[in-house]
């Protein structure tokens, strides 16, 4: 009897609706595929604050590296230009009153014209502005030979500020490098 009143109720149940009541515990997969095709707002910050701390990591150390490739250039030319004034000390007996005078106008990677100063046979006012260590004690005593650097601007003493970035030549050519490092 029991079995009887379980067909009756079995059999009184729609069929569409017997067929939902197996189913529906089951995901639908196109649904839950539907749900998962884009990111969450969470997730677009999340990349975004990633991203942004990366870009503040690398684009100081970019430009460091832009500047210090500039240096290292400015230094391999500036080595050139004193074999070229060496070469007219030894055909001429002193050194050139400018750069002009040996054809040796060049540009620094900063596009600032090298600086020039003859020392060596030269007028006591013109050794007046000779460059200066901190001590104020002349770096060189043939010749002055140094870029201004990024800034563009530079004074003798290289304790002041706008000299800390120029690319000198020291020692009579023994150092090159940056003022601040001298």
């Amino acid at each position: 009897m029991v079995l009887c009143v379980l067909k009756n109720l079995r059999d009184s149940v729609r069929p569409d609706a017997r067929r939902n009541l197996y189913h529906s515990a089951k995901p639908k997969l196109a649904t839950t595929f539907k749900q998962k095709l884009g990111f969450s707002l969470l997730e677009l910050l999340l990349a975004m604050a990633v991203l942004g701390i990366f870009v503040s990591i690398a684009v100081p150390y970019y430009g460091k590296y832009i500047n210090d490739s500039k240096a290292r250039k400015a230094m391999q030319e500036m080595r050139q230009v004193e074999i070229i004034l060496q070469s007219f000390r030894l055909d001429v007996g002193r050194y050139p009153d400018s750069l002009a005078e040996v054809n040796s106008e060049m540009i620094d990677p900063w596009d600032n014209p090298y600086q020039y100063r003859a020392i060596e046979g030269a007028s006591p006012q013109k050794k007046g502005h000779q460059r200066k260590d901190h001590n104020l004690v002349p770096i060189n005593s043939d010749f002055d030979l140094f870029s201004m650097g990024e800034d563009g601007k530079s004074a003798p003493p290289l304790t002041a500020s706008s000299s800390h970035d120029d690319i000198i030549r020291a020692n009579n050519g023994s150092y090159y490098g940056f003022a601040e490092d001298y």
